[in-house]
């Protein structure tokens, strides 16, 4: 057997996760986990998981002999679960979470698609969905230090590519789980690009929901060198089992290290950077919690002020079923920015498609040229909704400081606040499927239900 057979023979009896030592032709040793991959694409390199988080690919050619160091069975893990503390706000430990095999902490992962799903594809370059909840899984076995992980594939989309369709399946895989009365807590991997429509779905449709549901992604493939799926799906894990709060949040990268999460309330956050791993942003508020070396930094200040509800140990048991009302969806919304040079006649062209309600993204404190007011008035007047949120990332819309936004206000165009836009279509989604008036979809638009609207902004 040459000696590609033959380290082709190792690497193929090798479960993922599993510690080896590389031994190179230059007598180098490498030590790490062995990833997922080597199925895919070309057959010319394995790709192992550093001791630092870090994936590096190695030529077969440059092997000279592989050694299993450990085996990772992660199905029976038997080895207590790590201890996860609290820390408040001045830093003083307010609460330290042991669970051991007795607890039998355990989180179902749901995978979706997206880049924390995917791996390069060496034969274009390209990044292709190609991972399984439980590659995911085998490609951070340090999670089952914190949980039993159960894994499903729900879908296997781009988020591009995730819709109300798409929200609904979710939906309903979500609630038929917590009815087993089996998880501590929900963790979803989803693609980054349209994480917070997502978010937003399951806040408003999964209200008063008993565990936490944790959205997760990744801006860089699990098999990059600088990927943040490991620390971003090791905080969903924390956050999901230790949590003390139910409902719905996104923990995704915080900050320029490498070992800190934050985690977001899933109707305030936004995607504000194309690449880079901290992209994600709580919005005119801050992260619920901060997640780092086994400690969770919960944000009392926040917590006291929005409304967050305490874990149900009784759903938990499966003592009590948990039910929703209303997870429908109508796409019958348009989001429309308005921009200097913006032509009013695509206001009747937008009417004229069916749609129901308009979002309008405006500009600082809820303003569109004086122009469109005549042609919002006649989409008002035939009965669509039209609603104002700001292209402003931080602030509110006040609609009562220049005449422009009164003469808007006169008209009909109702302000919502510091609403984020695509929280606004979501929304407004979610309540012209399941609301039977327009009395009641502008009562609830301009009504915090799900922390879409926050009071008093905590970020200056």
């Amino acid at each position: 057997m040459s000696k590609d057979d033959n380290v082709g023979f190792i690497v193929k009896n090798t479960k993922t996760g599993e510690v080896i030592n590389v031994v190179l032709t230059d007598e180098t040793v490498v030590t790490g986990r062995l990833m997922p991959g080597y199925e895919y694409g070309k057959k010319d390199h394995i790709v192992i998981k550093l001791n630092n988080g870090y994936n590096i690919g190695i030529k077969i050619e440059r092997i000279k002999s592989i050694h299993l160091i450990s085996s990772t069975n992660l199905e029976n893990k038997t080895s207590s679960y790590k201890n996860v503390k609290y820390v408040n706000g001045n830093n003083h430990f307010s609460n330290t979470i042991r669970l051991t095999d007795s607890d039998q902490p355990k989180i179902l992962l749901l995978s979706t698609g997206g880049t924390i799903a995917s791996k390069i594809d060496y034969r274009t370059g390209g990044v292709t969905s190609v991972l399984s909840a439980q590659d995911l899984y085998s490609s951070v076995p340090e999670i089952s230090d914190y949980a039993k992980i159960d894994t499903e594939i729900l879908i296997n989309e781009y988020s591009e590519n995730i819709g109300p369709n798409e929200w609904n399946l979710i939906i309903n895989k979500i609630v038929e789980k917590i009815n087993l009365g089996m998880y501590h807590g929900i963790i979803i991997s989803h693609g980054t690009d349209t994480m917070s429509y997502t978010a937003s779905a399951l806040s408003f449709v999964l209200q008063n929901i008993p565990i936490p549901v944790i959205l997760v992604g990744a801006q860089r493939s699990s098999d990059r060198p600088s990927s943040d799926a490991s620390s971003n799906l090791i905080g969903a894990v924390i956050c999901a089992s230790r949590l003390d709060y139910s409902g719905v949040f996104v923990v995704m990268h915080s900050g320029m290290s490498d070992d800190v999460v934050a985690c977001h309330i899933g109707t305030r956050v936004r995607k504000n950077h194309t690449s880079k791993r901290d992209a994600f942003r709580s919005i005119d508020v801050s992260p619920v919690a901060t997640i780092k070396k086994n400690q969770i930094y919960l944000n009392h200040e926040v917590v006291s002020n929005i409304i967050l509800k305490k874990r149900s140990v009784e759903y938990e048991k499966g003592k009590v079923k948990y039910q929703i009302f209303g997870s429908r969806f109508d796409n019958r919304v348009f989001l429309l920015k308005y921009y200097p040079g913006f032509n009013p006649m695509l206001i009747e062209y937008v009417v004229s498609q069916g749609n129901k309600i308009v979002i309008i993204e405006g500009t600082g404190l809820g303003h569109i040229n004086k122009n469109c007011i005549s042609y919002l008035k006649k989409a008002i007047d035939l009965g669509v909704l039209v609603f104002m949120t700001s292209q402003c990332i931080w602030g509110r819309t006040n609609m009562n400081v220049y005449d422009t936004g009164r003469d808007l206000l006169k008209i009909g165009v109702i302000p919502l606040s510091n609403m984020l836009s695509e929280t606004a279509v979501v929304k407004a989604m979610w309540l012209l499927a399941n609301e039977s008036n327009y009395t009641s979809i502008i009562k609830i638009m301009q009504e915090n239900i799900s922390n879409e609207i926050i009071p008093i902004s905590h970020i200056l």
